[in-house]
């Protein structure tokens, strides 16, 4: 069987969020396991050297955008055994930023154009083209309607995954003609017209065969109100074909025992001791009293709304004035949550720890060293960083929502079961009742404490069964 897997970004090529991991680990998942699988991206000029230099030109050719014709490259590499092809312009693709540019809608209508021609000038046309996000979700739309008539794309069938329902790339009605050069048979309710534009997103959900989203619990929830982001009836109608199949991590890049950005390597057997020296060598790093037994709370994430950081802006205090503890954080986001950071930081030195930053090893040391990990997300469609956190065994304390709910077992404390905390009220009274309950297992009860690590890191996390999942739903439709 052969896939195209079309996405807005992929590591280690380009990444701004989960996206970029998800591009890179469930297609070299899907290959092991059998699967014809090449992955096509932008090329942005972004790309690190050592890949740059990897690249071969593959072939060129002009497209119909509108009123114009656009310059398409080709661009290819192998990595990892898995071939990789790069759409170029660099018109659309020289920027400062992968997104958040005044003509985003424009850029990816090229690219998403660029795919589809692409296809049958390097010879290779799939079963199976699975797109990802707003960015790729014109694609569908575009086969039906305007490549309906190419003999060869007539049999491909299309899956479309969302990532985050939030970003649905919005456009004026007139895209239709000046982006994607088609007229506007595909601009009624049951195609890609919401309130009056044209919105990418909604033409992925109608003109995919399969959707998915990235948890069981986040493809329920987008069917309500309260998070679909005024999708919710547009997929309540589909929902015949909406699913949803947990992310997975990637085991070679997230492993202790192999892991070259943290002190001590460890696995289940000598984790306690080996987080103790990890511990200290990430407080000595970051300007952390040094003490092995004090409970080290982590965060790395955005520092936005989303992921609920309001919550520690307003409990952060409190809880350093009332127990033990040590928080570090790192991440970049918006300034009200970098400030009132910093100045936790200045207040609580030695206690409260604001690395304003994006740094993948030290992301790495704070999963290997904290005891807890904290992720109050207001939603969330998957979540790495908590499967991350259990794999290091660090207890994660989530706020049960999407992912966060399909992935984090909360502590019973009768049965012992369980590999996290959770709490299930937004707001910051019942996220700081459950970190003082987080606490005092850690501090009164050292065997259910090692248990819960033990559990946490046997969790499987592994793309093994999601890929599989994506197998049979590819297999269903071809057949």
């Amino acid at each position: 069987m052969k896939v195209l897997f079309v996405a807005a970004e992929g590591a280690p090529f380009f990444k701004t969020g989960g996206l970029g991991d998800v591009a890179y680990a469930l297609p070299k998942e899907l290959r092991k396991q059998g699967i014809d699988i090449r992955v096509v991206l932008p090329y942005y000029t972004q790309m690190p050297q050592k890949f740059e230099e990897q690249l071969t030109d593959l072939t060129s050719f002009r497209v119909e955008l509108g009123y114009k014709t656009a310059y398409v490259g080709i661009k290819t590499l192998v990595l990892d055994n898995m071939q990789y092809y790069f759409v170029d312009n660099l018109a659309y693709f020289d920027r400062d930023q992968l997104y958040g540019q005044g003509d985003d809608g424009e850029r990816f209508g090229f690219f998403d154009i660029a795919v589809i021609e692409m296809m049958e000038k390097i010879d290779f046309i799939p079963d199976i083209i699975h797109v990802n996000d707003w960015q790729a979700a014109m694609i569908p739309a575009l086969l039906v309607d305007r490549y309906h008539w190419v003999e060869a794309y007539k049999n491909i069938r299309k899956v479309l995954t969302i990532h985050n329902i939030r970003f649905q790339g919005w456009q004026n009605p007139d895209a239709l003609s000046h982006i994607f050069n088609t007229t506007m048979s595909l601009y009624h309710v049951n195609g890609v017209e919401k309130e009056g534009q044209v919105n990418y997103l909604k033409g992925g959900i109608n003109f995919s065969d399969r959707v998915t989203t990235v948890s069981p619990n986040y493809a329920r929830e987008i069917q309500t109100p309260e998070f679909g982001e005024k999708l919710d009836g547009e997929l309540r109608y589909n929902n015949w074909k909406l699913s949803g199949i947990i992310n997975g991590i990637d085991y070679d890049q997230n492993n202790p025992a192999t892991d070259p950005a943290i002190t001590v390597n460890y696995d289940a057997s000598n984790v306690i001791e080996a987080k103790k020296a990890n511990k200290m060598a990430l407080q000595e790093r970051v300007g952390l009293k040094v003490d092995p037994d004090v409970a080290l709370l982590g965060v790395v994430t955005r520092l936005t709304d989303q992921k609920g950081m309001q919550l520690l802006q307003e409990k952060a205090e409190e809880l350093l004035n009332s127990r033990n503890v040590q928080v570090v954080v790192l991440g970049t986001g918006e300034a009200q949550f970098e400030n009132s950071f910093r100045y936790f930081e200045w207040k609580y030195a030695g206690q409260f720890c604001a690395y304003i930053d994006f740094d993948v090893e030290l992301a790495q040391q704070i999963y290997a060293s904290a005891d807890m990990f904290l992720m109050p997300s207001a939603f969330e469609p998957c979540g790495l960083s908590q499967m991350i956190s259990m794999r290091y065994g660090t207890l994660p304390i989530v706020h049960e929502t999407g992912g966060l709910s399909d992935t984090v077992q909360p502590y019973n404390q009768y049965t012992g079961e369980g590999n996290g905390f959770s709490f299930n009220i937004f707001n910051g009274d019942t996220f700081i009742q459950t970190i003082h309950y987080a606490l005092d297992v850690y501090e009164s009860n050292p065997d259910a404490w090692y248990q819960l690590i033990q559990q946490a890191m046997a969790t499987d996390f592994s793309w093994t069964e999601p890929a599989k999942e994506y197998i049979n739903l590819y297999e269903g439709l071809v057949d």
